[in-house]
């Protein structure tokens, strides 16, 4: 038996530092921390200020920004939301997106926090086959939550 593939998924972004914000509140996850990378990059000559920023209180990639699992770095969790600056703006809708299952139970007060967080909610389906909430996140990437 082999055993399972890490992934990460890529999400382009124009501000991946506010996505990775709130897509580790989202899912109770944290923002990787990429200040000991950083800063032996600025160290070695690899980078300089202005491959840099300082977000949240600690030295961050300007162009790149993941969440992780909670206490996990991206070698040992397996799965990680990586988010990258590109210069142009989403246009249409996504190919790929993200279900969030919290259960009809906690789905009105998750979907009041993750709108607090700066989501907003496209529609809601109730139907006999099924019920979710479909909405966007700060940047307009489509996600359900049922």
């Amino acid at each position: 038996m082999t055993s399972p593939v890490r992934f990460q998924i890529a999400v382009d972004a124009a501000d991946p530092h506010r996505l990775a914000d709130f897509w580790a509140a989202a899912l109770g996850w944290a923002v990787e921390d990429h200040e000991p990378a950083v800063r032996a990059a600025l160290d070695a000559g690899y980078a300089d200020d202005t491959d840099v920023v300082t977000h949240n209180g600690r030295l961050a990639w300007s162009a790149a920004a993941a969440a992780v699992l909670p206490g996990s770095t991206r070698e040992d969790s397996g799965r990680r939301l990586l988010f990258q600056t590109v210069p142009e703006a989403k246009a249409g809708k996504n190919r790929l997106h993200l279900d969030l299952n919290v259960g009809p139970d906690r789905l009105d007060a998750e979907t009041e926090r993750l709108t607090a967080l700066g989501a907003t909610v496209l529609y809601r389906v109730d139907e006999p086959a099924g019920f979710h909430v479909t909405l966007q996140d700060p940047e307009g990437n489509e996600f359900c939550m049922q």
